[in-house]
């Protein structure tokens, strides 16, 4: 078994805590990614995290070598990433559904990360140039094509968190959230049909609603606010599970922001089988 996964980071357009509530997001991947290379052991090496979900995932002896550009804690999924690694090797080719699953049960048992499957199957079902419509009543996916008119840059905000430390998932009202999503839901069928500058006001409406559910962040709320009101940004929102992490801007022109790179949609996660 020589085996190396490569999984990408994801960017969520729109659709955020909806998917453990049966309900929509539209997101893509993008060039961030980690790699996760298998290789016969005697018995397993790697960092502990790592080789404790290898376990978990019933991966045989191995020495298991992880290389990532996603930034951990910024709302990029560096967490599925890898679990989406370890299964793809552990397992070897499968059903991406499956995979997904999989991938989401072991980083509830090892990481305890309350999370939905919203990162796993934007992370499988990515083509480049698409987002993907991800339908968690049913579990279906449809691919979208970027318009190009749709350019986004990224704004770190950085302040990192550990979901798995957070009270959301504990103490949220369940009356609150369903509203939330059932708003967010109405976001997202909108944004298919949107232009840039509608879909920037769909973006600023999401980030309010985030606020209301309690899963933003102060200093997070500043700069969301500092870039909405900033020339050339057509809309701003918190992105990810909450409590910091990156900011998702929505832009005129490649020059807004100028010091930031455009992010680029990219490929789905894959396995490859090397050579010994």
């Amino acid at each position: 078994m020589h085996r190396r996964a490569s999984i990408p980071a994801r960017i969520n357009i729109i659709g955020e805590h909806t998917d453990y509530l049966g309900g929509l997001a539209l997101a893509f991947a993008c060039h961030e990614r980690l790699t996760l290379t298998v290789t016969p052991a005697e018995k397993n090496h790697g960092e502990k995290h790592v080789v404790a979900l290898w376990e978990a995932a019933g991966g045989s002896p191995a020495h298991l070598e992880i290389t990532s550009t996603i930034p951990i804690g910024a709302g990029m999924s560096s967490s599925a990433a890898l679990c989406l690694a370890i299964v793809l090797c552990s397992r070897g080719r499968m059903d991406p559904l499956l995979a997904c699953q999989e991938a989401q049960r072991i980083e509830h048992e090892v990481l305890n990360t309350p999370c939905g499957l919203l990162d796993q199957m934007a992370m499988m079902h990515a083509t480049e140039g698409h987002a993907t419509l991800l339908d968690f009543s049913n579990l279906n996916t449809n691919p979208f094509e970027l318009p190009s008119g749709w350019l986004f840059k990224l704004v770190d905000s950085g302040i990192r968190r550990d979901l798995a430390t957070t009270t959301f998932g504990r103490s949220t009202d369940i009356a609150v959230m369903n509203a939330h999503a059932k708003e967010e839901n109405r976001r997202v069928l909108a944004a298919l049909d949107s232009n840039a500058p509608e879909l920037g006001l769909i973006l600023n409406d999401a980030h309010a609603s985030l606020k209301s559910i309690g899963v933003s962040h102060p200093e997070v709320d500043a700069r969301v606010g500092e870039l909405q009101n900033t020339q050339g940004v057509l809309g701003a929102r918190m992105m990810g599970g909450g409590f910091g992490g990156m900011i998702l801007v929505l832009i005129e022109n490649e020059d807004v922001l100028p010091d930031l790179p455009l992010v680029q949609s990219s490929q789905g996660g894959f396995l490859e089988e090397l050579l010994e």
